[in-house]
């Protein structure tokens, strides 16, 4: 992959620049990408674009791993993985959905993501600090997504948006 390609990809197109809270970006501008995944095709958007998001991203991180330390904070695609994951459970409350409930779970759902990425629960973790690579800075991202997908699956349940 190109060099320059491969900058633009793991950065989401410059967002990873921001100077402060870069992840916090990253999933921020995520959700225009979810909302138009979910509301148009429903779980499988959700699903077919967190896998291809993680293919292409890792690819991407993959390249740029080469010019910088591990898991460079330019560097959010992960995010934009693992953000776009953290709706899957809730992707048929979100098809074709504009009503407030649907925007309260993804405001939910990027709050969870957000804590799951900072907190690291095992195996993020793991991932984070054991595996060196491009898959390293990928996985601890889908790990909080997966954490993220199960609570607001829980608080959808429980509160019934």
């Amino acid at each position: 992959m190109h060099k320059k390609l491969a900058y633009f990809q793991a950065t989401m197109a410059g967002v990873g620049y921001c100077p402060f809270a870069s992840g916090t970006a990253g999933s921020l501008a995520t959700l225009p990408f979810a909302f138009i995944l979910a509301y148009y095709f429903g779980v499988w958007g959700i699903i077919l674009g967190s896998i291809v998001v993680f293919f292409a991203g890792a690819a991407a991180t993959k390249e740029v791993l080469k010019y910088t330390k591990h898991d460079p904070s330019i560097v959010v695609i992960d995010e934009m993985a693992g953000q776009l994951l953290s709706f899957v459970l809730v992707a048929d409350k979100l098809y074709s959905n504009t009503n407030l409930g649907a925007f309260i779970l993804y405001a939910l759902g990027f709050g969870l993501f957000r804590l799951f990425d900072i907190i690291k629960p095992q195996p993020a973790k793991w991932a984070d600090s054991e595996l060196v690579s491009a898959w390293g800075v990928m996985l601890d991202d889908v790990f909080a997504g997966v954490y993220a997908a199960l609570v607001l699956y829980g608080i959808d349940k429980f509160l019934m948006f």
